[in-house]
C-alpha cells in the first residue's frame, strides 16, 4: 500500500512540477500559481521518494510516517515561505545569519532541516525496518538456488564439445 501510495504521489508531484514548467510557455504574463505548483510538486516528489525507496515488501513505512510528514511539512512550508515573503529592501536590508530571509529559509529550512530529521529517524528505526531473519533466510535460498545453476552452467560449458559434420559441398 505504501508503495502505490508513495508512486501515486510521485506521480502527481511530477505533473505539478510539469504543469508549473508548462505554465511558461502559455500566452501572456507569467501565471500566479506556477511557482506554488513547483514548491510543493518539488516537496511531494523528494518525500515520496524517499518513502518508496523506504517501503516496506510488507506495504507499510512503519514509524517512519511520522518523519516523512514532518520533513513534507518542512519542505512545503519552506517552499510557501519563500513565495510569500516580501522582497528585500536594498536600502534597509534585514539579514539572517547573515543571509537574505528568503535565502536563509532555503538554505537553512529546505536544506538543512530535513538533512537532520531523515538520518535520526532512519536510525531509530533501524533494527524494525532492516531485514529480519525469515528475510535473511529468503536472501540465502535465493543465493544458493543462483549458485547451483550456475554451477550448473559452468559444468556444461566445460564438457566436450560434440564434433559439427562437414556440410555437404554440391559438385559444380
Amino acid at each position: 500500500m505504501a508503495r502505490r501510495n508513495a508512486l501515486l504521489a510521485l506521480l502527481a508531484g511530477t505533473v505539478a512540477i510539469a504543469a508549473a514548467y508548462g505554465s511558461a510557455f502559455l500566452p501572456g504574463p507569467p501565471t500566479s500559481w506556477a511557482p506554488w505548483a513547483l514548491g510543493i510538486g518539488t516537496a511531494v516528489v523528494m518525500v515520496a521518494a524517499s518513502a518508496l525507496g523506504a517501503a516496506r515488501r510488507d506495504g507499510g513505512l512503519g514509524r517512519l510516517k511520522l518523519p516523512f510528514a514532518l520533513v513534507f511539512l518542512i519542505l512545503a512550508g519552506g517552499f510557501a515561505l519563500v513565495l510569500a515573503l516580501p522582497p528585500v529592501d536594498p536600502a534597509d536590508p534585514t539579514l539572517f545569519l547573515g543571509l537574505p530571509p528568503r535565502a536563509a529559509v532555503v538554505l537553512l529550512g529546505i536544506g538543512l532541516l530535513p538533512l537532520l530529521v531523515l538520518p535520526i529517524a532512519y536510525a531509530l528505526t533501524f533494527d524494525e525496518m532492516t531485514l529480519n531473519e525469515a528475510d535473511w533466510e529468503r536472501i540465502r535460498e535465493a543465493a544458493r538456488v543462483y549458485q547451483a545453476s550456475q554451477s550448473a552452467s559452468a559444468h556444461s560449458a566445460h564438457a566436450a564439445p560434440t564434433p559439427r559434420p562437414a556440410p555437404e559441398v554440391e559438385p559444380v
